[in-house]
């Protein structure tokens, strides 16, 4: 058998053609992703976080297309008969529709968070009480950064009404006991308020007023305007700040007490 034959038969084989397929999809899959994906080439473009996100979503679909193509082509090699197949489809596409059905209902909410603009990448978001920073909007699930630990957490975008936006506003309660004076009270909380604007990550910072009146002591109510990605940081040291200045003024920080009554 020449050479020429051997490498005929070769080709013929199936398994053979089927390998082939699947490597020049793979090749002409990371050509295209490297000429328009290319995370260079897109840092060029100064696109915003919008653009971004439709890019990324893009880039998942291209996969997914890809993947689809491929199985196809593959199937073709083996014999069966793509067309038919698909033809075929029409009675089976309410059952495969149902098996489906989340990961439709995925697709199509992802789609729905770019058009409607629920939230973009880089945006702080709640969901099922964890804040993170949104780094992935996939097709089928978001990926967000837990912002108090930096674990990573998919939420199915199915779910996105159980989303909530994060706001920059931070409020601080600070309790103070009935017996000290509101005149006395102000000028210290006028000077915790300068002080927290000089911290980093603060953009702005006001005192409200009395914020609640509970049992033992009233709420006097601070805002504070920061990024929501750093508000826990921004937390920690606008109370150093608050303790600080409530004990150079003389203010004591109320503390529950037990009224024991024996017979």
């Amino acid at each position: 058998m020449g050479i020429n034959e051997l490498t005929r038969k070769v080709f013929e084989n199936q398994i053979v053609q089927s390998l082939l397929v699947v490597i020049a999809s793979y090749i002409l899959y990371l050509i295209i992703n490297k000429a328009i994906f290319k995370k260079k080439r897109i840092d060029k473009l100064s696109i915003g976080n919008s653009s971004e996100t439709y890019i990324l979503m893009i880039r998942s679909g291209v996969k997914y297309a890809f993947i689809i193509i491929t199985v196809l082509l593959v199937l073709q090699v083996n014999g069966i008969n793509v067309t038919s197949l698909l033809a075929g489809l029409g009675i089976l596409g309410v059952a495969v529709g149902l098996a489906l059905k989340d990961a439709l209902q995925d697709i199509i909410k992802g789609f729905t968070i770019l058009s409607d603009s629920y939230f973009k990448i880089g945006d702080i978001i709640k969901y099922k009480g964890i804040e993170g920073k949104v780094m992935v909007i996939g097709l089928k699930t978001t990926k967000i950064v837990d912002i108090t630990n930096q674990n990573e957490v998919s939420i199915a975008n199915r779910n996105i009404e159980q989303v909530e936006i994060v706001s920059n506003q931070l409020d601080i309660v600070v309790p103070i006991g009935y017996e000290e004076s509101k005149n006395d009270v102000e000028p210290a909380l006028e000077e915790i308020v300068e002080k927290i604007k000089d911290l980093d990550r603060v953009k702005e910072c006001k005192y409200i007023g009395i914020n609640k009146f509970s049992d033992s002591n009233l709420d006097y109510l601070i805002r504070i305007n920061c990024n929501p990605e750093s508000k826990y940081q921004t937390k920690r040291d606008a109370l150093v700040v608050i303790y600080d200045i409530l004990n150079k003024y003389c203010i004591e920080i109320p503390y529950k007490q037990i009224d024991v009554h024996t017979k």
